[in-house]
């Protein structure tokens, strides 16, 4: 964070940090244009995911990851390519290729091509003895039933089976999974996994501004979001620090625990 002296502001866990780390999505960025953005906002940044297949497209791929490397993020491949390979058979094939080009993180999900639970669990594993592994839980599937006692149970299986990190799915559009059709947040589903789970090993997909803030205010300036735009970044970051009106509560209750007490 900027050094900013005169601002009494909530803890925020520096990089490289554990808890509270933010995951953008890359729907498809031009290399240069994310060299560009990586100045700004790549302190803020932890995770940064190529989004769906765009990796298995894009010539520059390589020179991406190498570059997010330099200013200390971590590129992590999408999992929906990976299921892609799982459903040809040739998964091992893509975590090949995401060593040679030098990921150093990838997702395993299910969501999309409905990758029974013993598979999942053994592409983790694998994949786990090279990359650092988050695993999405939840359906694609605006239609497919939610069940707070499910996913956590599926996430407890998919950390031990290796992975650093369980992600609740939300996809881009943040209208499903962990949110209704419309966009609010399965509260009953959010408190059961992170009871179960814990909030530190969770990162909840929150591509909305109000989504984002909700989480913020439930679980304070370190919790682990994901599918963040690259030009939200700097925005969540306000958010994270109760510098937006959505979350200025957490700069008031900051100021109220430092105030000296007495006359």
């Amino acid at each position: 964070m900027a050094d900013i002296p005169f601002l009494d502001l909530p803890p925020r866990t520096a990089k490289p940090r554990r808890a509270g780390l933010t995951q953008v999505i890359d729907s498809g960025l031009p290399v240069d244009a994310v060299a560009s953005l990586l100045p700004v906002i790549a302190p803020y940044v932890d995770v940064w995911r190529l989004g769906w297949g765009t990796a298995y497209l894009d010539p520059t791929a390589g020179d991406k990851v190498a570059l997010l490397a330099r200013h200390e993020v971590h590129a992590c491949l999408g999992g929906t390519l990976l299921e892609v390979a799982w459903l040809q058979g040739r998964a091992d094939r893509c975590l090949d290729w995401a060593a040679d080009l030098g990921f150093p993180w990838v997702e395993v999900s299910n969501g999309a091509a409905g990758m029974p639970t013993p598979a999942k669990r053994r592409l983790i594993a694998g994949a786990a003895e090279r990359f650092t592994v988050v695993a999405e839980v939840g359906s694609k599937d605006p239609a497919a039933a939610v069940s707070g006692a499910a996913w956590a149970a599926e996430m407890v299986g998919d950390l031990r089976a290796g992975a650093a990190y369980a992600v609740a799915e939300g996809r881009e559009s943040g209208t499903v999974g962990v949110y209704t059709p419309d966009g609010e947040v399965r509260e009953d589903v959010v408190e059961t996994v992170a009871e179960t789970v814990g909030p530190d090993l969770v990162l909840f997909e929150a591509p909305q501004k109000h989504q984002q803030a909700w989480f913020v205010c439930r679980f304070g300036s370190d919790v682990g979001l994901a599918n963040v735009a690259p030009a939200a970044v700097l925005g969540l970051e306000a958010l994270r620090l109760g510098l937006r009106a959505d979350t200025i509560g957490l700069t008031r209750s900051r100021q109220a625990a430092t105030a000296p007490s007495g006359p």
